[in-house]
């Protein structure tokens, strides 16, 4: 027994030496990688054809060398310290879910592009985890059609536990100020400024340090006294506290700050190494990238800046899938970088769109795949993004002229499609008001994702057209100036044709980048309803039951309620009688005059989907989840009507 345990540990400390050193041999830039722990994923269940999967937990470990050309554009990588062979040593934290026997899988490997730290493809593709082990893969989409899902850390500030990040050097003798914005939602004396949190003060007592707050948006920055208030980490303590819904801007003195950009050469080398490196941990013949919100804004810096090309001038993701990213980017490679930060009022920078253009206000002519770094290896794209990327992130301008005023074309290779009515952040069901003035939308279209994501493999592997892009357009009216938009005059409701529509954010890349001028408005047109008429309208809103909007503004309990709440959008629902809604004024259609019984409008819920189905937006083993859910907000409704006659 005691030989056998010796010969097993022996065999253990070589696997561990083989998994330390292979990589170096076959890949300069991926130099090792270490796994820490496997283990089954669901409890050992069963994925279809692709059997059990293991999930790998563990550090691949990179060398970045400054002085080749697709390094070049890191912010900062001159002031990276260098090893003796002068590169840049850096690493990061690895997650590798895959089939246990790699003979059944699908040979696509798709990047978790992690958000804060946290996966998004899982909860987007599978649905959310259940509370038990064999559940914790949702449904097991992905998994069932054999994928390969990889996490690498790219964000120095995620804390969050269990958090996938990266460690990257600093920037070193670099010495200024780095600084963020935050609202309060309450009163208080002191603030914690989370967007701050990678950063510690080289000096909490500097007179350098400013704190400047703004009474609502487009209001004048007035700084506050420096005697009025204390500096502790990323703490902020205020005489006389914090307004609520008030902007607030903390700036201080900071030392050495990370290369931040380098998490850009991270995933692009790891997704190389999986690609082109045949002895690697984990390998596959194709690979895909998907980001949400903050990282979909992530995977359009890491186009534009030409991350899909490595360092040997290859093609590193044959599809890159931003969701719900905007024509926004994220801070991620510059100095005194915030990735975590939401960026409401300053993520928008030209280019807008993927096609070069000119640009009236700077001259210049660029495109965010369409220049001179990101040209030569361009993956299939997909954008899907929600309401709220119109009124808050302008997608609408990677689709028109940078001034607003005419349609574009997308390039060949990619597509676009508006998920109508729904919301950035998905609210709860039943639907419940929050820091918003409106119940929160609690519309989720992700069941398109997963079949988009079924031609997006088609596009890939044999050149099968996908579905055709679905977004608002000027030509058709379908896209109109925010000032113009037909919204409904509901009692209570504030029409968002006040909203506030932003300026353009910094671009470090180009000489002129017009930052502050204020950007085109242009959103989608409303129906009678309020609904959105262009994009793609699922039964929700083809056949509603409430107007589904992509915005909500601010709760008169947390102040600021001149502007919306950051990505969240509103549930407004219809009166469910004639009588009901003539007593509330309400200019929309009672659910009875609409829908004779519950019967015919789960038949129009199940009409409407079935040419969305034959177009390949929806798999037609999702209708009845529609069908049910929408048997379910029937039903609440119904109940909500009957608790309201009780009172």
């Amino acid at each position: 027994m005691k030989r056998r345990l010796r010969q097993a540990a022996q065999l253990g400390l070589l696997g561990l030496i083989w998994a330390l050193v292979w990589p170096a041999l076959a890949g300069a830039e991926v130099t090792r990688v270490e796994i820490a722990s496997r283990r089954d994923v669901a409890a050992g269940r069963s994925f279809g054809s692709a059997g059990s999967y293991e999930r790998l937990t563990g550090k691949i470990y990179f060398l970045i060398d400054p002085a080749n050309k697709r390094n070049q554009v890191i912010a900062d990588l001159d002031k990276a310290p260098r090893n003796a062979a002068g590169k840049i040593e850096l690493s990061a934290d690895l997650v590798i879910l895959k089939p246990r026997d790699a003979s059944k899988g699908n040979g696509i490997a798709i990047f978790d592009i992690v958000n804060r730290g946290a996966g998004v493809v899982l909860p987007n593709f599978d649905g959310p985890p259940g509370k038990t082990p064999e559940s914790e893969a949702g449904d097991g989409f992905l998994l069932n059609r054999g994928y390969t899902v990889v996490m690498v850390g790219w964000e120095f500030d995620a804390r969050r536990e269990g958090a996938v990040k990266i460690d990257v050097p600093g920037a070193m003798g670099v010495t200024g100020l780095v600084r963020a914005t935050f609202i309060p939602d309450k009163r208080s004396t002191e603030a914690t400024v989370a967007d701050l949190v990678g950063y510690t003060p080289s000096d909490p007592a500097s007179p350098k340090n400013t704190l400047r707050v703004r009474e609502k948006l487009g209001a004048a920055w007035v700084e506050v006294p420096r005697a009025k208030w204390q500096l502790a980490g990323n703490s902020v303590t205020l005489d006389g506290g914090f307004e609520p819904g008030h902007t607030y801007e903390l700036s201080y003195v900071a030392e050495n700050p990370p290369v931040s950009g380098l998490g850009f050469a991270a995933v692009r080398d790891a997704a190389a190494w999986v690609k082109y490196v045949p002895d690697a941990a984990v390998t596959a013949k194709y690979t895909f990238a998907f980001g949400v919100s903050q990282t979909g804004r992530w995977l359009r810096e890491f186009l534009y800046e030409g991350f899909n090309t490595d360092e040997s001038n290859r093609q590193v993701f044959d599809a890159v899938w931003p969701h719900r990213a905007g024509a926004a980017g994220v801070e991620a490679d510059v100095r005194w970088a915030t990735p975590t930060s939401l960026l409401m009022e300053s993520a928008t920078h030209f280019p807008f769109s993927d096609r070069k253009q000119r640009d009236a206000v700077t001259g210049l002519v660029d495109g965010n795949v369409e220049n001179a770094r990101a040209a030569e290896h361009q993956p299939k794209i997909f954008y899907t993004y929600s309401d709220t990327e119109y009124w808050e992130r302008s997608i609408a301008l990677a689709t028109t002229t940078p001034d607003g005023s005419k349609d574009i074309e997308p390039l060949a290779n990619e597509r676009l499609y508006l998920l109508a009515g729904s919301p950035h952040n998905v609210g709860a069901f039943p639907p419940a008001v929050s820091t918003g003035q409106l119940a929160a939308n609690p519309f989720d279209p992700k069941l398109v994702l997963r079949a988009l994501l079924i031609g997006m493999e088609k596009w890939v592997q044999d050149g099968t057209a996908p579905p055709a892009s679905r977004y608002p357009r000027l030509k058709d009216h379908t896209l109109a100036r925010a000032s113009d938009v037909a919204w409904p005059k509901l009692p209570g409701v504030t029409s968002p044709v006040t909203a506030y529509a932003g300026v353009r954010g910094p671009n470090r890349l180009l000489a002129k980048d017009g930052e502050g001028t204020p950007l085109p408005y242009l959103v989608p047109q409303l129906d009678r309803d309020g609904n959105a008429v262009g994009g793609l309208r699922l039964p929700d809103v083809a056949v509603p039951l409430a107007t589904y909007t992509g915005w909500n503004f601010r709760n008169t309990a947390i102040g600021g309620t001149e502007q919306f709440f950051p990505l969240m959008g509103s549930y407004v629902p219809f009166a469910r009688t004639k009588a009901e809604r003539e007593q509330a004024r309400d200019p929309r259609l009672s659910v009875e005059e609409r829908y004779h019984s519950r019967d015919e409008y789960l038949k129009q819920v199940q009409d409407a989907a079935a040419p969305l189905v034959k177009d390949g937006y929806l798999l037609s083993d999702d209708v009845a989840a529609i069908v049910k859910h929408a048997g379910e907000h029937w039903d609440w409704l119904a109940g909500q009507a009957t608790s309201t006659s009780a009172r």
